[in-house]
């Protein structure tokens, strides 16, 4: 079982790893052993770790037009032996709630699901919202 402060931690290396457009970090976060999925918004879901990785090799090489995310409210739910971290995406004005899910392998959290979703309304976060742990 992992300290949920752990799974945030890989959670919060996702979004430095996008933010950075570093595509040998975000490989390096998901998962090898684990099946994983992948919905971006407005995409088709992708079910195969390779297309997964092409997918974020192409969205990094858009350069500086693809513009940084912030995560808001972290919620971390455990179910078994994986963690969900249930959250608000803030891109360009929009609002996405997302679910990023971690798997452990070799001790550490790898992310086997990415899915982004626009959201209705915003979220109700303060200034600067408290991830929690479930």
């Amino acid at each position: 079982m992992l300290d949920p402060a752990v799974v945030l931690f890989a959670n919060d290396a996702f979004y430095l790893a996008f933010n950075a457009r570093d595509f040998e970090a975000m490989d390096n976060l998901w998962a090898r052993e684990t099946p994983a999925v992948c919905v971006h918004p407005g995409w088709n879901p992708l079910l195969d770790r390779d297309e997964i990785m092409e997918s974020w090799r192409a969205i990094f090489s858009n350069g500086d037009s693809q513009p940084g995310i912030r995560f808001h409210g972290g919620t971390v739910v455990q179910q078994g032996g994986n963690y969900s971290v249930i959250g608000y995406e803030e891109l360009s004005g929009a609002w996405l709630v997302v679910t990023n899910c971690f798997a452990v392998e070799d001790g550490a959290p790898r992310m086997f699901h990415h899915q982004a979703s626009h959201c209705a309304e915003p979220p109700q976060l303060g200034p600067e919202a408290p991830a929690s742990v479930q």
